[in-house]
């Protein structure tokens, strides 16, 4: 069957976007295969019509929970009833019983921690496994932004499954980036497929704002005054409610907050919601809008500045999906960028809680053999997060009862190491805002590309057309299609569906 009739025959389309089928191709073909195709692009399809096309399991690894369950759920709602998301949202009882029926679902999606797992590993060699998927790729490179030290040991468990055919996917990494990640999987021969990071039809805008309040009267402003659908990103979820709630105050009707904090049922019916065209306006963290199937959402506004480029690639990607023009708007207060400072320092133990933990080991050096078993105790004296729990716990597989000093010198090097790097990276954001020359010719050139064609409204120092992009309707108008839809029967169908599985 030809490729275009098996896209049309799953997933009703006609045709693929830019560099879906040559990668789906390379992967049919038998090659080890790298992927770097912009948000928006649809790198989903490349692996699920890939999954279609081959005998045997699709193995989905994702570093966030919520990306993984959209894009379960999507499958779900596309008629696919043989997937299932292997994570800690399953309770012991749901694990074990998808754990021993594991062959009989084609697409899994399993995060990294649970391949640390011997179990998991010992019944994946017993599946046949036609496709192995690394989603967000890009976590694999110390250097990347989002770097995960468990996404590391994703060559090993390649190896010890049996080295499947496999797929590396990520929207944005720079050129180290991508030599790490083929480093990691120790590739001898591969196809690479890197896309421009460019998005053409989207306007890249700053705009200054003097204070905390104007920049909120501000958002209101443009929610009125743009055209058609948007998501306002913010860095904090309490942000993302009192905005979502001064908007509703301002006569926006169809607005939400959402953020990983809601309960997942809340989420699902927000992201119908919004899909189905019952919500204008979504006030999300950046949880919101990895797999959403979205292709009309027309502007994207950032009220806090974003950790790094890539990220900020990534979230405005999400707009002018169908080609259309779309604007971007960051709005930037003198100061933003200590907020992301705080942010980045709190994603990592501090030295204080390093030194406090490895005295700790030193009077219990059996912990280590049995860690999961201290867990809350260590947490709760500590005080660690989840995500500072997560990185402390892959640093402490390494360490040896008799090299303590060693390995907290050690660990105290590498998170300052993450700190410079992530600090590096706030700082090339806050300069991208402070710019007066091209905006896109600059992010173009921090990826290793060249400008090479000119964009019409490309960025607010080259000139923007802005009444392009404001309303001439009323936002409250619905099509018969969008009123007719039905979200509680649409929601009772994706549960069920998840209950099934």
């Amino acid at each position: 069957m030809k490729l275009e009739k098996l896209l049309q025959h799953h997933f009703n389309y006609t045709a693929f976007r830019p560099g879906q089928k040559e990668v789906i191709s390379s992967i049919l073909d038998g090659n080890h295969t790298i992927a770097m195709l912009p948000t928006g692009i649809g790198k989903s399809l490349c692996y699920q019509l890939s999954g279609y096309a081959l005998n045997g399991q699709v193995i989905i690894i994702s570093p966030l929970l919520s990306l993984m369950q959209d894009q379960a759920e999507q499958l779900m709602m596309n008629g696919e009833k043989s997937v299932i998301a292997f994570n800690s949202f399953l309770s012991a009882e749901e694990k074990n019983r998808a754990l021993s029926q594991l062959n009989k679902f084609k697409f899994i999606f399993l995060s990294p921690e649970m391949l640390r797992q011997d179990h998991v590993i010992k019944r994946l060699c017993h599946l046949n496994i036609a496709l192995f998927v690394i989603d967000e790729a890009h976590c694999i490179s110390q250097w990347g932004y989002d770097f995960r030290p468990d996404y590391l040991k994703l060559g090993e468990v390649r190896e010890r499954i049996g080295n499947p055919l496999t797929l590396a996917l990520t929207a944005t990494a720079t050129r180290g980036v991508k030599d790490d990640i083929i480093a990691s999987l120790s590739w001898e021969n591969w196809k690479e497929f890197i896309y421009s990071v460019d998005r053409p039809n989207i306007s890249l805008t700053v705009e200054t704002i003097n204070s905390f309040q104007e920049k909120k009267e501000r958002v209101a402003e443009l929610v009125h005054s743009l055209n058609g659908t948007g998501i306002i990103y913010f860095s904090s979820k309490k942000m993302c409610e009192q905005m979502a709630e001064f908007l509703k105050e301002s006569r926006v009707s169809n607005v939400a907050a959402y953020h990983g904090g809601m309960e997942q049922e809340a989420r699902i019916l927000i992201q119908q919601q919004f899909i189905q065209g019952q919500l204008d306006v979504i006030c999300a963290t950046s949880a919101f809008g990895m797999g959403i199937n979205k292709d009309n959402i027309r502007y994207i506004i950032h009220f806090h500045m974003p950790l790094q480029l890539e990220s900020y690639l990534q979230e405005i990607g999400r707009a002018g999906r169908d080609g259309r023009k779309s604007l971007a708007v960051l709005l930037y207060s003198p100061g933003d960028e200590q907020l992301p400072y705080q942010l980045a320092e709190g994603e990592l133990p501090a030295v204080e809680q390093i030194d406090w933990l490895f005295n700790w080991l030193r009077v219990n050096p059996h912990a280590l053999k049995q860690l999961p078993a201290y867990e809350e105790e260590i947490r709760r004296i500590s005080g660690l997060t989840d995500i500072q729990w997560r990185i402390t716990r892959d640093l402490l597989e390494e360490v040896r009862e008799d090299q303590l000093g060693q390995s907290s010198t050690e660990i105290k090097s590498f998170i300052q190491e993450r700190i410079q790097v992530k600090r590096k990276k706030i700082d090339e954001m806050f300069v991208w805002t402070q710019l007066n020359e091209c905006r896109r010719k600059n992010i173009l050139k921090y990826f290793g590309e060249d400008n090479k064609i000119e964009v019409e409204d490309c960025c607010d120092l080259c000139g923007v057309n802005y009444s392009k992009f404001y309303s001439s309707i009323d936002k409250k108008e619905k099509t018969e299609s969008e009123s007719s839809f039905n979200w509680k029967d649409q929601l009772g169908e994706i549960l069920l569906s998840r209950r099934m599985t």
